[in-house]
């Protein structure tokens, strides 16, 4: 049974950091495309970072680049997005995302599986 296991979540004030991470078991880790995605209330579920586990190559939306760094740890089986600089438009519930063949378009929410998601809240 796979599953995914975000934490790290929390509120903090605009310029702050946090660090997500997503702990997966009973998935192959490697050689997949995995990512993070974010939902603000009211709004669609937005791609935020994707990693090649294969070779750890990254993939950012503009709105991050810059500000996020996403990836991985081979021994844990874990991706992680370390976010700093966070504003208050970053505010959404984040979740993580695995098993897709490739990155290419990694930003389509098509992943075969999620994580139940952790709450980022940024305040002004």
């Amino acid at each position: 049974q796979v599953q995914l296991v975000e934490s790290g979540g929390g509120s903090v004030q605009a310029g702050g950091s946090l660090r997500l991470s997503c702990a997966t078991s009973g998935y192959i880790f490697r050689r997949k495309c995995m990512g993070w995605f974010r939902q603000a209330p009211g709004k669609e579920r937005e791609g935020v970072a994707g990693i090649w586990t294969g070779g750890a190559i990254p993939y950012y939306a503009d709105s991050v680049k810059g500000r996020f760094t996403i990836s991985q740890d081979n021994a844990k089986n874990t991706i992680y997005l370390q976010m700093n600089s966070l504003k208050p438009e970053d505010t959404a519930m984040y979740y993580c995302a695995a098993d897709r063949p490739s990155c290419e378009r990694w930003w389509f929410a098509d992943f075969r599986y999620w994580g139940q998601g952790t709450q980022v809240t940024v305040s002004s």
